[in-house]
């Protein structure tokens, strides 16, 4: 058994590697030191043959910077949690519909037209319908900070450091943030990721998990990344800036009243929620200052209807808001459930993930909201899990085919010290790589996917569906 580490200053890389060779398998495991990690086995045909895979493993890895470590001495650096400070609201009760209590703190939701999905800090992700009923879980090694999607695919960001992407059956590793490990918050926009940390820095990660270009700030505490097709929008303890998605180059750089603890983006406009009870409206073109969204305490979380028609708040006191995109208060409700960590809006339904792990469903619709304003609500539904519902973790394990009919056949290749994926199916760009999940590629294997299509802004592609291993 060989155990190496690598371990950098400053917030780094700090991570562990063990290479375990038993006659003719060897098992890696790896992960962030003090978590439980990844494991894979390989099967060799003599234990020379594994002999010399490990060797060649370990070799890659000290390459890198890792060093013979004994465990247990280097211990888990802390991941900052958000405060879960929430209040009783006294406003008139909102009209939620339905809640499910998914056992742990939430700040992670989405929403589309087919599902809901809320993260909690025990790593337990959850496929929610629309009406309530739980049909589907993950479950992954550590609490989930965000769940963000890109177009068919559903990323969540964890605190091990690793980001799945939960579009298929099995939660698969798309990346894995090598430097900063305190993530606050990530987005994500064909295929290039945004990560915003403890220390007021964001960093770009391109669809290979490959660094891009990162940025240092004079704030602190960095809770807000909005990605789109041209720039990155980032808020910290001293405002929100905006920087070209390509190489990092500043934009501007706008002060706003309070520590930016939440972010939202519309085409032409992006949203701060603040420390200081407010959320800020700036231009994404000049970062100009645009409307200013008033509520009573500190501000956790916010959204908008399509193009900012409305705007929504939730805030430390169990509080939502409804405002005009002028800046007017419409309505203030409370929960029932908790304080809003994130919350998005569909259909005339407010979806919000709270304090107390609650993911609830609102009637935001007109007649609703005024019905509660006058006190009067519908008895919200209390949702559960059903009992036999399997989690599914995080696996390397793969199925294995010899028909390759109905799908695309794609080629992990060594490039330098790194693993790359081809198309080998003809009628595709040769020269593109694809955008695969990290922890199943192996040198020279082949692979069956269900399809794969090309990023917005050409140069790869990216693999969707269920993956299976060509024999």
């Amino acid at each position: 058994m060989t155990y190496l580490e690598l371990s950098e200053d400053g917030g780094g890389a700090h991570k562990f590697y063990e290479v375990l060779v038993s006659g003719t398998e060897v098992t890696i495991s790896y992960g962030r030191i003090g978590g439980p990690g990844q494991t894979k086995v390989t099967g060799f045909a003599t234990p020379e043959k594994a002999r010399a895979a490990a060797q060649k493993k370990i070799d890659e890895k000290m390459r890198k910077g890792y060093e013979p470590a004994v465990r247990g001495v280097r211990q888990a650096r802390p991941v900052t949690r958000r405060p879960t400070v929430s209040r009783a609201s006294t406003a008139r009760l909102a009209p939620v519909l339905w809640r499910f209590a998914s056992g742990s703190p939430a700040y992670g939701i989405f929403v589309d037209g087919e599902r809901c999905w809320v993260g909690n800090q025990q790593g337990d992700v959850y496929k929610v319908a629309h009406d309530g009923t739980v049909n589907g879980r993950f479950k992954l090694p550590d609490g989930v900070k965000c769940i963000v999607a890109d177009d068919f695919w559903i990323y969540a960001g964890c605190d091990d450091g690793s980001v799945y992407d939960l579009s298929g059956k099995v939660p698969r590793v798309a990346y894995e943030i090598a430097a900063n490990v305190d993530i606050f918050w990530l987005d994500i926009y064909d295929g290039v990721l945004g990560v915003s940390d403890a220390a007021g820095n964001v960093t770009a990660i391109d669809h290979e998990d490959e660094y891009q270009w990162a940025r240092t700030t004079d704030g602190r505490h960095a809770w807000m990344v909005r990605c789109d097709r041209d720039s990155v929008y980032h808020g910290h303890s001293r405002g929100v800036a905006r920087y070209q998605a390509g190489d990092g180059k500043p934009v501007w750089h706008t002060r706003v009243d309070g520590a930016v603890l939440f972010g939202w983006q519309e085409p032409g406009s992006v949203y701060a929620g603040t420390a200081n009870d407010k959320v800020i409206k700036l231009a994404k073109d000049s970062g100009a200052i645009e409307a200013v969204y008033r509520c009573d305490d500190i501000v956790y979380s916010c959204a908008t209807a399509p193009d900012g028609r409305y705007v929504f708040a939730g805030d430390s006191s169990s509080s939502i808001y409804c405002f005009d995109q002028n800046g007017e208060r419409l309505w203030k409700l409370g929960t029932g459930c908790g304080s809003a960590f994130s919350m998005q809006f569909l259909d005339d339904r407010l979806y919000i993930v709270t304090t107390g792990g609650t993911l609830a469903c609102i009637d935001a619709g007109e007649q609703a909201v005024s019905a509660a304003q006058g006190g009067s609500v519908p008895v919200p539904v209390d949702v559960k899990a059903a009992a036999g519902l399997t989690a599914v973790e995080p696996t390397q394990a793969l199925q294995t085919t010899t028909d390759a009919a109905g799908g695309v056949i794609v080629e992990c290749y060594p490039q330098g010290d790194r693993l790359r994926v081809r198309v080998l199916s003809p009628g595709f760009e040769s020269g593109w790589n694809v955008q695969f999940p990290k922890n199943i590629r192996e040198a020279g294997a082949r692979y069956v996917v269900e399809g794969v299509r090309p990023a917005e802004r050409g140069g790869f592609y990216r693999a969707y569906g269920e993956i299976r291993r060509l024999l």
